[in-house]
């Protein structure tokens, strides 16, 4: 096992899994691509504990918030992380790298796990995000395909995909047709914040 050192966002990939310790909304907000979600604490408790800390103060927040944890993670061990061999490398994340993963990696480190803490979090990844955004559509030929309402412009972008060549769909990534035609049926569109992490899942492979 190495030693427990905060990771970086490009260190992730060689990590065998992402996991994203926050709330159910949190994660459905936005995410790190191909991470699973296991809340150590979920919706109803982080507002309680949220509640508990404006009160009474950060110690009755945590007596309270510590049992929860301590409750979840005997949960996702037994039910989530129970098939994994002791070679097992996560990486796990929060808000910003704060006690919500640290207490998860603590725990799987004590299993016997190589597991480690992404530093700074959802947000060091979300800084990330804009970055790529600000460096990669600057540097890359982009073509766009204009036309009419109706033109096949969807139908382009996917027989160029087909063949292999490198494309973006905007309308694709926001779950949404455009102006006139709206929302994909049945699909929910994503927070602009998926938005951009999905564009920059597209651009990132490209050259």
């Amino acid at each position: 096992m190495t030693h427990n050192v905060p990771v970086r966002v490009a260190d992730l990939s060689t990590f065998d899994t992402i996991i994203d310790a926050r709330s159910p909304a949190e994660f459905s907000l936005d995410h790190i691509p191909g991470a699973i979600n296991c809340p150590v604490l979920d919706d109803d408790e982080r507002r309680i504990v949220g509640t508990l800390y404006a009160q009474t103060g950060a110690f009755e927040a945590r007596r309270v918030g510590g049992a929860m944890v301590a409750a979840n993670l005997a949960r996702h061990l037994r039910e989530r992380f129970s098939e994994y061999p002791a070679s097992w490398r996560p990486a796990v994340y929060c808000w910003r790298g704060g006690m919500r993963s640290g207490s998860m990696v603590t725990w799987l480190r004590l299993v016997g796990w190589d597991a480690q803490q992404l530093s700074g979090g959802y947000k060091s990844f979300r800084h990330h995000v804009l970055q790529q955004i600000a460096t990669q559509c600057p540097r890359l030929k982009l073509q766009v395909i204009c036309g009419a309402t109706g033109s096949a412009k969807t139908r382009i972008l996917q027989a160029l995909a087909a063949r292999g060549e490198q494309v973006l769909d905007l309308e694709q990534c926001a779950s949404h047709k455009g102006s006139l035609l709206g929302s994909l049926p049945g699909v929910e569109q994503p927070s602009q914040k998926r938005f951009e992490t999905l564009i920059v899942s597209a651009l990132e492979p490209m050259n």
